[in-house]
């Protein structure tokens, strides 16, 4: 028996509900169309097993197998969108931190206060 991924066994139970989610909804969907297991599964290019496993949201599962259902009903596109970098909330919140750093200024001495202050004689009288 092959020796399964460390990755497989640590997996976050939200990604594993998730999963679940998707093969579910990929159950669903070859359901609504009316495709036997059989036909779906030479469909895709994998074994009625597998499928199986995938519409249960097994894991182990090849990604490829989930991204070729994904094809069949239409939803390919949503798989570039996944990982999107406009979606990555992550990277945004380390840009919006790294660019809050860069534009903190230092408080302007009291020289230059006193020379902008001259400048503009008219801006303290009422």
């Amino acid at each position: 028996m092959p020796k399964q991924s460390r990755s497989l066994s640590s997996m976050p139970p939200l990604v594993l509900a998730q999963l679940k989610q998707l093969g579910e909804n990929l159950a669903i969907a070859r359901k609504r169309r009316k495709e036997a297991r059989r036909l779906w599964a030479e469909r895709i290019g994998v074994t009625e097993p597998t499928l199986a496993r995938m519409e249960k949201g097994d894991p182990s599962v090849a990604f490829g197998t989930y991204a070729t259902a994904l094809w069949l009903i239409g939803r390919a596109q949503a798989i570039a969108e996944l990982a999107a970098p406009e979606f990555d909330r992550g990277a945004l919140e380390n840009d919006v931190r790294a660019a809050r750093l860069r534009s903190v200024r230092k408080p302007a001495s009291i020289e230059e206060r006193m020379r902008r202050a001259a400048a503009s004689p008219g801006k303290d009288e009422p």
